[in-house]
């Protein structure tokens, strides 16, 4: 019954966020590097953090450092929706945010290389988030797959409160409804991007440090190698990979081949889950079984990319 009360505040939360959007003009105005075409409500994603907020506050304040991180970071997200903030500044709260996320993870009494790497990878995946944010349905779908499997490990291992995923992957499933059809109402912006990328890496980062093992950050491969080999391509074309673009393997399906743009979200979702069920198969294999499973996965799929994308590029650039 609590999680059919959360789905309603949040589905209305969402219109009141449509009205304030629509009356301070937040939108998103399609350009050359855009994959649609008309003028979009911008930051609907914001109900991510909605449902993190309710976690929050029915918990009784649960995870305070990692909501503040979360906090920080959504309200500097938002702000650069709006008024497109300098570099440094968002750069600085992203740096404070993931080091509280590090904090209420108890990295600070782990070797130093520990807080280096979670600083790295969080970073890293925050950005190919927002980077593959740019059809309909695909943060969404790529979200509930990825929570999903989050919450199929935890109710195993209880690394985390069920309800912080629970509530934060409701908010993602009423922005689906109003984000996931052919003319969407709303993008997430960097706002959604980002918060429920914050959400997810916590939860990740909470199962690998209670398990010790890191083949869980598979869970992100299908993302991981859209946004990896795309940024190999472009420095290799020697482009600024820091300017918008459309150049991942969804843009060309989606803008160049005119494959359903629906089709392609479901199938980064899909995949990405299938590929997380088959991991968790792997998790009880001894480590060089984990290994050479880990290895020939990101190899094969990796082969499997390049090939295909270079198909497409050929057929359709």
């Amino acid at each position: 019954m609590n999680y059919l009360i959360v789905l309603v505040v949040l589905f209305v939360v969402e219109l009141l966020y449509f009205k304030v959007a629509d009356r301070f003009n937040i939108i998103d105005k399609p350009n050359e590097r855009s994959s649609h075409n008309t003028v979009t409500l911008r930051g609907g994603g914001i109900i991510f953090y909605c449902g993190a907020l309710i976690f929050f506050i029915l918990s009784g304040f649960q995870y305070p450092w990692f909501f503040l991180g979360l906090t920080l970071m959504t309200a500097i997200s938002f702000l650069d929706d709006v008024f497109t903030l300098s570099n440094k500044i968002r750069l600085l709260i992203h740096f404070s945010s993931v080091l509280l996320m590090a904090y209420q993870l108890d990295l600070f009494n782990m070797p130093w290389y520990y807080l280096l790497i979670t600083f790295i990878v969080v970073v890293g995946v925050i950005n190919a988030y927002n980077f593959m944010d740019g059809i309909n349905g695909i943060t969404a779908c790529y979200s509930l797959a990825v929570g999903s499997l989050l919450l199929l490990v935890n109710h195993k291992l209880n690394f985390i409160e069920k309800d912080l995923l629970s509530y934060t992957l409701l908010g993602v499933l009423v922005f689906a409804f109003f984000n996931f059809r052919k003319k969407a109402k709303c993008f997430a912006g960097d706002v959604g991007a980002v918060a429920i990328a914050f959400v997810l890496l916590f939860a990740l980062g909470a199962l690998i440090i209670q398990t010790g093992n890191v083949i869980y950050i598979l869970f992100l491969s299908v993302y991981g190698i859209d946004a990896v080999w795309t940024i190999i391509r472009r420095l290799l074309r020697r482009e600024n990979i820091f300017e918008a673009h459309r150049s991942h393997l969804y843009q060309f399906l989606g803008n160049e081949a005119k494959v359903n743009k629906l089709k392609i979200s479901f199938s980064y979702g899909i995949i990405q889950y299938l590929i997380g069920l088959l991991v968790i198969e792997f998790v009880h294999q001894e480590v060089k079984v984990q290994v050479i499973f880990a290895v020939s996965l990101l190899v094969l799929m990796s082969l499997i990319y390049l090939v295909y994308k270079n198909y497409i590029i050929k057929k359709y650039v």
